[in-house]
């Protein structure tokens, strides 16, 4: 099987990473680019290595898909330990393995602390539960990677408690641009819900409030679906099961065909092939299909139970993403939820790790109801908005620094110069790059002109060493030819070529400091 070049390049990177010492790595990848994949072709490579792997996943699905896919994917069978399964005595040398299972003392004790050499762990943002760490504790001697799809800012914090670096991650953006994800687009429906009575629960909103909460409007969102999905193939998310079976109810009355499943549903397996072959075109579920589950027709997703959790909104959003045949785009239909506390994700969250971008494009979207907003465009012009309000601030904030004379050039006028979003919104999260910057970092950012007192770490440090080097290599601009010429008016100096500043420089200087007649500096473009 070819590998996609993106599902290559991880493979390298987390063999690299391993390489280097960084026991516990972590791998990025949105729901439908490949996952599975990419972790059985590694598995065939450690097994060729002559390695013994773990597969662990929390979910009897998810094991059933790692298994299926490797040995379509591979040839390789595996051994599994899951309630009475045992992989003692097998000579298969992967395992697929359950945590519930594993994490009892029993079970545990009856393999070596090094009896594995690798440890790939499945939907990795579950890892830092209780039962995870205690396998993971005990295997202590086991290479890790961790596989999820989503591992936003605030996510990354919490899973850089656990693992020492990131090995790759493939945006959904990319993925979407390279034609590997569906096109999203998302309509806000104007009908405000009232979360604000409903409390948290383990720093989400609790299912059964969110349940009562939601009941009063089901009839009114029913209506709204009638207008924009009634010839789509749609999945909706409720928090509750008799939540869930009263909204099918209710639909079917409005002209739907919709079937509901939960985890006590006999006939599961025989509703989700009715749904596949179309003899439903809406699928109401309390939470049961976020892992584990796909149908690449399904075209749009409705997410009636609301979170702060990004790796739970993006779950769900990701049973629509898939490519299929004839289908254009995925329809998110976004609800106007009133909380008086809590940030919810929104569609604008799938698409940006930027909080000043995605409060963007949530206002843009709340002010234009009713219209289809193509995520990659409302985040572009989103961007651009940002991006101008922050140069109206840096702008400010210069005038003011002007009356310090610096001899070096402010990181923050540096990054927005070079047009560096990645450095400009940068938030360490990994071991060493939360650390402070070192003397010799320090010394080489002065050395390239970088002013040195806001740099406050390691992994910033590193960032804007690297960018520096690689503009060097290319024959770009400096900081300190950017400052002098942003000093008088020149805009997007961060762009040129260094000749260019250089020779403009040059032409300055040799007119006594001052600009050479015929040239406007705001409207100047080097040759």
């Amino acid at each position: 099987m070819e590998l996609r070049s993106y599902q290559q390049e991880s493979i390298d990177s987390i063999l690299s990473e391993w390489e280097q010492g960084h026991k516990r790595t972590l791998l990025v990848l949105p729901t439908g680019c490949g996952k599975t994949v990419v972790f059985t072709k590694l598995t065939e490579e450690l097994v060729r290595q002559g390695k013994r792997v773990l597969i662990l996943a929390h979910r009897s699905e998810l094991l059933e898909q790692a298994a299926d896919k490797l040995k379509k994917v591979t040839g390789l069978g595996a051994s599994v330990e899951k309630a009475e399964q045992t992989s003692q005595g097998s000579w298969y040398r992967v395992t697929v393995g359950s945590v519930q299972t594993l994490q009892r003392d029993k079970r545990l004790e009856q393999f070596p602390k090094d009896y594995w050499d690798v440890i790939i762990v499945d939907e990795a943002h579950h890892i830092l539960a209780d039962g995870y760490q205690k396998v993971m504790n005990y295997f202590d001697c086991a290479d890790v990677l961790g596989v999820t799809a989503t591992a936003d800012r605030s996510d990354r914090r919490n899973l850089g408690e656990y693992f020492d670096s990131l090995a790759y991650e493939y945006s959904i953006v990319d993925a979407i641009k390279s034609g590997y994800l569906s096109k999203i687009t998302a309509v806000t429906i104007p009908l405000t819900l009232d979360l604000s009575s409903v409390s948290q629960q383990a720093g989400d909103f609790k299912a059964s409030e969110v349940g009562t909460a939601l009941d009063p409007y089901l009839e009114q969102i029913a209506d709204e679906m009638v207008k924009q999905c009634s010839d789509r193939k749609t999945v909706v998310f409720l928090p509750l099961v008799k939540t869930s079976k009263k909204f099918r109810d209710i639909l079917n009355k409005k002209g739907f065909k919709a079937a509901e499943v939960n985890g006590e549903s006999e006939d599961r397996a025989e509703v989700l092939e009715d749904f596949d072959k179309g003899k439903y075109n809406v699928l109401c579920n309390s939470m049961l299909l976020t892992e584990g589950w796909d149908c690449p027709s399904v075209d749009c997703v409705v997410v009636l139970r609301p979170t702060k959790v990004r790796a739970l909104y993006s779950q769900m959003v990701g049973r629509g993403t898939r490519l299929a045949e004839g289908k254009e785009n995925l329809l998110i239909l976004d609800f106007l939820w009133h909380t008086e506390r809590h940030e919810l994700c929104r569609p604008a969250h799938l698409i940006t790790d930027s909080p000043e971008v995605a409060k963007k494009m949530v206002e843009d979207m709340t002010e234009q109801t009713n219209q289809q907003f193509e995520l990659l465009e409302a985040e572009e012009t989103a961007s651009k908005d940002v991006v101008a309000e922050r140069e109206e601030a840096l702008a400010k904030q210069l005038s003011e620094m002007r009356k310090r004379k610096r001899r070096l050039v402010d990181p923050l006028q540096f990054e927005m110069s070079i047009q560096a979003d990645d450095l400009a919104d940068y938030v360490p999260a990994f071991g060493i790059e939360m650390s402070p910057p070192t003397d010799k970092q320090l010394k080489a950012l002065e050395k390239f002109g970088i002013f040195t007192d806001d740099i406050g770490n390691f992994g910033k440090a590193s960032k804007l060493l690297d960018r520096l080097k690689k503009r060097q290599t290319e024959g770009l601009t400096t900081p300190k030819q950017i400052r002098l010429l942003e000093r008088y008016g020149f805009k997007n100096v961060g762009m040129w070529t260094f000749d260019s500043a250089s020779s403009l420089i040059n032409r300055i200087a040799a007119n006594g400091w001052r600009v050479p007649r015929g040239i406007r500096p705001a409207e100047f473009k080097p040759e």
